[in-house]
């Protein structure tokens, strides 16, 4: 489970360094000197005459197929064209792209998205949004998504800003190096701009070159914040014991409302419509956990000396995840805790899901705890949550994103092979404030702690 954003740089394609015609070596940089014309004169440039043709009719066909996506892939053809999304006609190929874009650091799990029929599902809760498409010869290039909030940003004198998420970028691989990707970034900028957004950030993996060299080395964008993503599976076929000791409850959505405004309204990225995120059908509710015994007042009056709350979203219900092929460590992990499990049944080992048939999430957001024992809390609340999971068939992984210093990464239970220790957040300002984004780099976050949008995952 990694950041689902900004892969327009890795897809799976006929796309190599090397190739193999009829048993000649010829590499991409020989190609792109070729005269490019018909299929015919590429074979004989490259010294492939007629008596060095494959006999096999078939294995020909298969190499002039080759030649013409090659011819594509190195020059390119028609003018680019950047429209809205219209479901009527980019439904299809967005899905398309969406099911063969891999998302993930390839070196740990590689994530495929299905968005059970509506493309724009990622956006649909936010309260602006727009997808834009790149056309080249009436043929789906790229796509992005983007969506407008208020939310909290500490830059004097005023701490909320209008803030624009760039998102979803996916480019074809048939069309990639064509500055595809750029112009569909500052066209999304320019709506952003026509609606007064103060600034514009995304998200991506810190090793992703491809997406770090457009977003930062080449439209300006900055490094901004490197929080970290947690990942934890659960296990439909054991509930997790719960202390005794702990007391659980379910806050009413106008109780929840107000904790929020009162402990994380200075919140980095705290958005100013809690409210609506809290009411929306995919929010599943907040909980609080405080020791037994002890009163809890919701409304701020008497609250516990110790506490802790987090609310539940259904990704599962917008999205399906799968994975391309399970991750060494998690194959190690699943033949060894099987074997040790079926020895000694007494030490009751977490099973891990398959995870290359499509499944859902739960993903926690709003995490917050006060004083010295609220850390224990979390725990227990994550626990809590794990076995609220295990009575949804489909949720497979529970995932939350924090903080890179937070202390709270200590206290959340999740794997290290599923999770992406080092996020990393880039931001841009829309304005021409001089030094604004040096002002927010270097100015320390109020709290540890980082607001991650439910509708933003």
């Amino acid at each position: 489970m990694h950041r689902m954003d900004q892969n327009f740089g890795r897809e799976r394609g006929f796309i190599y360094d090397k190739f193999i015609l009829f048993g000649q070596s010829i590499d991409k940089y020989t190609l792109r000197r070729a005269p490019w014309r018909e299929p015919e004169v590429i074979l004989k440039w490259i010294g492939l005459d007629e008596g060095k043709k494959a006999k096999d009719k078939k294995t020909h066909r298969i190499i002039i197929i080759i030649t013409h996506l090659l011819s594509i892939r190195v020059m390119g053809y028609g003018e680019v064209k950047i429209r809205s999304y219209d479901v009527q006609i980019h439904r299809a190929g967005v899905e398309d792209l969406e099911r063969r874009c891999e998302v993930g650091p390839t070196e740990r799990a590689v994530l495929f998205i299905d968005t059970m029929g509506d493309p724009i599902c990622r956006i649909r809760n936010s309260p602006m949004y727009k997808m834009l498409v790149a056309e080249v010869g009436g043929e789906l290039a790229g796509v992005i998504q983007g969506s407008i909030k208020i939310a909290t940003v500490h830059k004097p004198p005023k701490n909320l800003a209008k803030l624009g998420y760039v998102l979803g970028l996916r480019i074809a691989p048939l069309h990639r190096r064509r500055g595809i990707g750029s112009r569909l970034v500052l066209e999304l900028e320019k709506w952003f701009a026509a609606n007064d957004v103060d600034y514009a950030y995304m998200a991506t993996e810190k090793d992703n070159e491809a997406s770090v060299n457009l977003f930062i080395n080449r439209l300006g964008y900055a490094k901004f914040r490197t929080p970290a993503i947690l990942v934890n599976p659960v296990d439909h076929h054991r509930a997790l014991r719960l202390s005794s000791k702990t007391e659980v409850a379910k806050l009413k959505v106008e109780e929840a409302e107000f904790l929020y405004r009162k402990f994380m309204t200075s919140t980095e990225f705290f958005p100013d419509d809690i409210g609506n995120i809290l009411r929306n059908k995919l929010s599943m509710g907040t909980w609080v956990a405080y020791p037994r015994g002890e009163n809890f007042g919701s409304d701020g009056k008497a609250l516990s000396r110790n506490w802790a709350m987090l609310s539940v979203w259904n990704s599962g219900e917008l999205f399906k995840l799968r994975l391309a092929e399970t991750p060494l460590s998690c194959f190690l992990h699943t033949k060894s805790s099987t074997l040790i499990d079926r020895i000694f049944p007494c030490l009751k080992l977490p099973a891990t899901p398959d995870f290359l048939s499509p499944f859902g999430f739960y993903f926690m957001y709003g995490l917050h705890h006060e004083g010295s024992l609220s850390e224990k809390l979390v725990r227990h609340l994550c626990q809590f949550v794990h076995n609220m999971a295990t009575k949804t068939r489909d949720c497979k992984v529970i995932v939350t994103e924090v903080g890179g210093n937070d202390i709270l990464r200590l206290h959340v239970p999740y794997w290290k092979s599923l999770s992406c220790p080092e996020d990393l957040w880039c931001i841009k300002t829309l304005k021409n404030e001089e030094n604004t984004i040096h002002q927010l780099q270097k100015a320390p976050p109020t709290t540890a702690s980082l607001f991650v949008d439910p509708r933003e995952v």
